[in-house]
């Protein structure tokens, strides 16, 4: 490799939209660029134009994230449609573990809409409903919940299939007034019983994720004040189970005018959630809980205005800083929409324009990305539920622990939209299987990459973004497949081409484990199942995953990237020194 001009910092956000390299090398090597001499006299072959020459960085690693990197969000929406009393499915457990340690974020759009009522069972609560659902339904309901009262410790339930299809159509007329609402921006309250909290936090526990559960901040005084009542009882109940819990104060504060008419500015929000501290603090269980906020939306005028008061006056009281993105809104019609260079790329803006607010007030401070979605709202059926939206959720993974976000929670685990990560027959869809893989192989420390390659030259006034984006960590400890110092690089290929990469400098010549997922089925990018080296991915059963099978790759071989895919690959004898420790 020869090295060439350094990228200054005021330089580093143009080098990632700019760069001739790949955009994500250009915030990585900060210091330098590597490129491939060309060769005087010479045309360019095939050979030349295709290959990419790939090292890594494994004397030191670039930074630490936290261990539960990639986590989880579930929907208040979840109470309403009635998808709470199943949460203690076996399967849905089970696949909710594959993914742990994360956090599970209790919270959505209907975050500031819940209210909290002491009382184990209210069918009142349910709402309305056909006479077959009141006769059998809520009888099931009812039945199960005893059965779940006498188990200890961990409790899970098997449904009966005829149950699981009345809840199905249930969830179905549930979503439609759930869509009302929003498409009205009228919003009905939502009551979380203590037998609903208890659901909520068994599922948790059950599965090994930690609950952040977000409080009604549109519960308020005359003077505006937040209104802490229904949030003392709850904190009290909770307290009085000795349930683990982490907490966060409303949900997009930005957009409270537009939603109810009544706006919250950073100086009150400041305020309340000063109280939030002080109320945990009074509680003695929760005296030294953690509190995360202000989840402001995506950072836009009013957000960020929003965003640096709170900071200004409230930034020490959160553990960590919380903000939104999401890719795209509900008009996006084509699969080929979520490979677009220019969208994969909003992220690093977004991420640059948030950690600027953070660091000015408090430096050092931990940024969440508290709400991930690949499109806005509840997503766009067969499109953001497919192969294709893997694309952005793989890219958002590799982008912000790059930038230094240090937990990324994705809405939504299951139910809510078309953005789950299960479906409402408890069927892993593709994006699953992109986190159980990255999961399984991905650590909390990230490597800096070095490619050279040749690239074509810009025409004036455009800007290449190449379609190749390669992200390392440290192979994750808890695989016990692998041995500490191995190393996990993923590649996401959005070329119509298959592409070549080399292996050079410290990776050169060793042996390389391929996990590559591709579409399973004639449906191409939307697909809802994946393949894992030619094998379709399915649970074996509800307790059992299938075996994530590498494909050994020769020591010294090239990689072939096939086109529109992801692959992950790990350096078995590596031996890195940033990995070792």
């Amino acid at each position: 490799f020869r090295v060439v001009c350094p990228h200054t910092s005021e330089n580093l956000r143009g080098a990632v939209l700019s760069s001739l390299l790949l955009p994500v090398l250009s915030v990585l090597s900060s210091s330098s660029t590597y490129q491939r001499p060309a060769v005087a006299g010479k045309r360019q072959g095939f050979l030349e134009r295709t290959l990419v020459l790939l090292d890594v960085n494994t004397r030191s690693s670039i930074r630490v994230l936290n261990e539960n990197f990639l986590s989880l969000q579930l929907d208040p929406s979840i109470i309403r449609d009635g998808w709470l009393d199943f949460l203690s499915s076996k399967r849905l457990v089970t696949l909710a573990r594959g993914l742990s340690p994360a956090f599970l974020r209790f919270g959505g759009k209907r975050t500031d809409f819940l209210q909290f009522n002491n009382q184990k069972n209210l069918a009142k609560f349910r709402g309305p409903g056909p006479d077959y659902y009141l006769k059998n339904y809520e009888d099931d309901i009812v039945r199960s919940d005893i059965a779940l009262d006498k188990q200890k410790g961990c409790k899970l339930a098997s449904h009966p299939d005829i149950m699981l299809e009345l809840q199905r159509e249930k969830a179905a007329t549930t979503q439609l007034v759930l869509l009302k609402e929003q498409l009205s921006n009228i919003y009905s309250n939502i009551t979380i019983t203590a037998r609903s909290l208890d659901k909520l936090y068994n599922f948790a526990d059950c599965a090994g994720l930690h609950l952040i559960l977000g409080l009604n901040a549109l519960h308020r005084n005359p003077d505006n004040s937040w209104n802490t009542s229904s949030t003392l009882s709850l904190l009290k109940y909770s307290a009085g189970k000795k349930y683990n819990i982490s907490w966060e104060l409303g949900n997009e504060p930005n957009a409270y005018r537009s939603m109810v008419g009544r706006a919250v500015n950073s100086t009150q929000l400041a305020q309340d959630y000063t109280k939030l501290r002080t109320l945990l603090q009074s509680v003695r269980f929760y005296h030294r809980a953690h509190l995360f906020g202000p989840n402001a939306g995506r950072p836009r005028k009013n957000a960020i205005l929003l965003l640096d008061g709170f900071m200004k006056n409230a930034g020490s009281v959160v553990d960590a800083v919380t903000w939104q993105h999401y890719y795209m809104d509900g008009r996006i019609n084509k699969a080929e929409d979520f490979l677009k260079t220019r969208l994969l790329d909003t992220l690093a803006e977004q991420i640059s324009k948030v950690t600027k607010v953070v660091n000015t007030h408090t430096p050092g401070k931990k940024v969440w990305l508290g709400g991930l979605g690949p499109a806005w709202a509840s997503g766009i059926s067969n499109l953001s539920d497919t192969y294709a939206a893997g694309f952005l959720w793989m890219n958002t993974l590799g982008m912000a622990a790059l930038n230094g976000i240090d937990v990324v929670l994705r809405h939504s685990f299951f139910d809510y939209g078309y953005t789950h990560l299960v479906d409402q027959n408890f069927n892993p869809l593709p994006d699953y299987w992109f986190s159980l893989v990255f999961r399984r192989l991905v650590g909390p420390k990230v490597l800096a990459v070095r490619v050279a390659g040749l690239q074509r030259k810009p025409q004036p006034g455009r800007v290449i973004r190449d379609k190749l984006r390669i992200y390392a960590h440290c192979t994750s400890y808890q695989n016990h497949n692998y041995v500490r110092g191995s190393i996990t690089i993923y590649i996401i290929n959005l070329h119509r081409s298959r592409k070549k990469i080399k292996l050079a400098g410290t990776l050169r010549n060793k042996t390389v484990h391929q996990y590559l997922l591709q579409p399973y089925g004639n449906d191409g990018l939307r697909a809802k199942h994946v393949q894992l080296n030619g094998e379709k991915l399915v649970m074996m059963n509800n307790e059992t995953f299938p075996e994530l099978k590498p494909k050994t790759l020769r020591a010294g071989r090239t990689i072939a990237m096939p086109p529109m895919t992801i692959g992950f690959y790990v350096i078995k004898n590596i031996n890195a020194y940033a990995c070792r420790r």
